[in-house]
């Protein structure tokens, strides 16, 4: 997802949305274990969102 749309999500939204991706994230790293895994870039594009979200957790928390 784009930073933007991420940001006008509210807090409840953007930990559910977290949850998803880290759940999302080990089922990819079994996948590519397993050698069934189709598209090895949605590693690193889940693994971006993630840090995207915790970047605006640090902001809102900080007060940027």
């Amino acid at each position: 997802m784009k930073f933007k749309e991420l940001k006008a999500m509210k807090d409840d939204e953007l930990k559910v949305k977290e949850s998803d991706l880290r759940k999302e994230i080990f089922n990819l790293v079994v996948q590519k274990s397993l050698g069934a895994l189709e598209n090895p870039k949605r590693i690193k594009a889940v693994r971006k969102s993630i840090a995207r979200i915790k970047t605006i957790f640090n902001e809102r928390e900080q007060g940027i």
